[in-house]
């Protein structure tokens, strides 16, 4: 177990990273109970300066946490370099969040001859559990978009590690601690656990408030389950499996085929398809798809075979492509096995014949093709699909008018709906929505990037007919910088 209590002479080690035994799970998740009232009072000036703290421990540490992960996940170096910038970037973009204040919700209703006063705002939920995913080992990892966000809204922060990336994961979280330490946030701000039973036990620990996890939607769900049957149940925030499906118009695909078939290629293939936006499913009509269809086989076919991250998520990968191409119908259109641990693969079928496997994520460089008549087949095919993470409509701008229906059709099953670009790269952003309805993620009603990633670990809290000084800052009548409705109207 670590603790913010615990600072090595080297604020940088590569030691590994023993299994936590029961004993030490549940003392990571106290010593993260007694740091909640702290951290959860402290000033939002303070919390922003941790973050802002940690952001330039991560950068100046760069060397050290790019090798790391470049040993233990076989990411290239200039993927990581992108990834750790992006890492240090989020925790900036919290910290703005903070400094902001909007994230609150704060609204004052003064009391009228039949009405009390009423003061609203949100609160921490208290001690938050993060699972660290194995593809991002940096910004979906120990320092990731959970444990800023949940850091942010004052909530202490126990990570379990991913297997992929142990010491990537004790590097990092050594650079949280000491950014801890620097901004004078409480001891058990920041605790590390590892290995699965202690992440089963970290789930079931009753001072955990709250769980964030991005994984698999096997592993994800049994975490769920286990969130929702304690005593006191906890929400549960997971990112899980999506096929990302992508619609090429007819006018598109005759307008610019081979432009559309090298964004696709790379989008598929990138990161050995490693990624949870990757276009698994992609609609291209019949005829007018034709070109696009040869040019797209021959750049996924040409495209270099990248080693994966570990040996399981190969097997799965080899499985899921072994489960599609025994389906019936199905037109295997690239089945690469090029002298790297994993070639691309890309098959083609029918939209009447899209079921079974061709319906489950493959995760690796890997998409099926499905082939349609119709704008109205796709909306059916769409409307079909379980909850997606992205949904992207490649198509002209004077048929837009036209494509209403199937861009209802991806709303409702898409937490972002990507016009003209490919849905790989997720931006660090006020605006960016990350998540969608099951299987994408448990509750689609979150994000786990984009500023509103906060607001999954506060609860709303009414205040009524509260003197003044038992008020929190941002309900007081003299408080100022922070947007409040009162009594119906904005004010700052």
């Amino acid at each position: 177990m670590n603790t913010a209590t615990d600072h090595p002479a080297d604020p940088l080690t590569t030691s590994a990273v023993a299994d936590s035994t029961p004993a030490e799970v549940t003392a990571a998740c106290s010593a993260a109970a007694d740091a909640a009232a702290e951290l959860g009072g402290s000033l939002r000036s303070q919390r922003s300066a941790f973050l802002n703290e940690l952001a330039n421990e991560l950068e100046q540490n760069r060397e050290a946490l790019e090798g790391a992960a470049a040993r233990e996940t076989s990411l290239a170096a200039s993927r990581l370099s992108i990834e750790l910038a992006r890492t240090a970037r989020q925790a900036r973009l919290f910290a703005e969040v903070l400094d902001d204040g909007g994230y609150l919700e704060a609204a004052i209703d003064h009391a009228t001859a039949t009405t009390p006063d009423t003061r609203l705002t949100r609160i921490p939920l208290g001690p938050v559990a993060v699972f660290g995913a194995g593809n991002f080992p940096l910004a979906f990892g120990a320092p990731g978009g959970d444990t800023v966000s949940a850091l942010a809204a004052g909530c202490p922060v126990v990570v379990k590690v991913h297997p992929g990336h142990p010491h990537t994961s004790q590097l990092a979280f050594e650079a949280i601690q000491l950014a801890a330490t620097k901004s004078g946030m409480p001891p058990g701000t920041i605790a590390l656990v590892t290995g699965m039973e202690a992440g089963r036990n970290l789930v079931m620990d009753p001072n955990i408030q709250a769980v964030g996890f991005t994984g698999s939607t096997t592993a994800g769900r049994i975490l769920f389950d286990l969130a929702s049957s304690r005593p006191s149940p906890i929400p549960f925030y997971g990112e899980l499996g999506s096929l990302n499906p992508l619609v090429v118009t007819a006018a598109a695909a005759g307008a610019r085929p081979r432009g559309i078939a090298a964004q696709l290629a790379s989008s598929i293939t990138s990161s050995a398809g490693q990624l949870c936006t990757k276009p698994g499913l992609i609609f291209i009509p019949y005829e007018a798809g034709d070109t696009l269809v040869a040019s797209l086989a021959e750049a996924v076919g040409t495209a270099p075979a990248l080693a994966m991250l570990n040996e399981g998520i190969k097997q799965r990968f080899t499985e899921s492509v072994e489960a599609w191409i025994a389906g019936e119908a199905v037109s295997v259109l690239v089945d690469s096995q090029q002298g790297g641990p994993a070639g691309a693969h890309l098959v083609s079928v029918d939209i009447g014949r899209l079921t079974g496997p061709l319906l489950e994520e493959a995760f690796g460089p890997a998409a099926v093709i499905v082939r349609y008549s119709t704008q109205q087949q796709v909306v059916n095919a769409l409307r079909s699909l379980g909850g997606q993470l992205t949904a992207t409509l490649l198509c002209e701008e004077a048929e837009t008018d036209g494509l209403r229906p199937i861009a209802q059709a991806m709303t409702s099953r898409s937490g972002r709906l990507v016009f003209n670009d490919m849905p790989t790269g997720v931006a660090t952003s006020w605006s960016m929505t990350h998540g969608g309805p099951y299987p994408a993620t448990t509750n689609s009603g979150h994000t786990s990037v984009g500023s509103a990633a906060i607001k999954r670990w506060l609860r709303p809290v009414t205040y009524q007919n509260a003197p003044d000084t038992l008020l929190p800052p941002e309900l007081r009548e003299e408080s100022s910088g922070i947007p409040r409705r009162l009594n119906g109207s904005m004010t700052r």
